[in-house]
């Protein structure tokens, strides 16, 4: 019995957060920071798992590849500003 008392204590808290304009605003933010930062996260991760292998396996190509690399992680990360940004106009306008 104590855990359904505890479970509705915990949806009263949350609909009355979310019925706030301020606390709707905050958490809006974090999940678009939040969720725009793991697509950028994994993409980076990947892109240098597979650069490495590449110098690895082509060690003459070194040069090309690192600057192809530290070009597609710029756009990449360019995506996590993107999120930033927006996580900012939610809270700020």
């Amino acid at each position: 019995m104590a855990d359904v008392e505890t479970t509705k204590a915990v949806v009263d808290i949350a609909q009355g957060a979310l019925n706030n304009p301020e606390s709707a605003k905050a958490i809006a933010a974090a999940l678009a920071i939040g969720l725009g930062a793991i697509g950028p996260g994994l993409g980076i991760g990947m892109l240098a798992s597979k650069a490495m292998e590449a110098i690895g396996r082509n060690p003459e190509a070194e040069a090309k590849i690192k600057t192809n690399m530290i070009l597609a992680i710029a756009f990449t990360e360019a995506i996590a500003i993107y999120a930033l940004v927006v996580a900012l106009i939610i809270i700020f306008v």
